[in-house]
């Protein structure tokens, strides 16, 4: 591959990357707003659904890592001659 080459294919990592991340935060944001209906239904009390919203951010922002350690691997891999 060509230094251009390769400098394209890791401008689409970043791009599927940036794609996952926001899958990421849309499935958070999917999670708090049952989390937070259940609470106004009073399903679920005030206490564990703020346990509930830190326990989805922690996986948030877990995933969101994982995504960013693939991608550093990846981007690596693609720029070694």
């Amino acid at each position: 591959l060509t230094e251009e080459r390769r400098r394209e294919m890791v401008r689409l990592l970043h791009k599927l990357a940036e794609e996952g991340r926001v899958a990421v935060r849309h499935a958070r944001q999917e999670a708090n707003k049952d989390i937070k209906r259940r609470q106004q239904a009073h399903e679920v009390s005030e206490d564990d659904a703020r346990r509930q919203l830190d326990e989805v951010q922690k996986l948030t922002d877990k995933y969101i890592e994982r995504i960013d350690e693939l991608l550093r691997a990846k981007e690596q891999e693609v720029m070694e001659v």
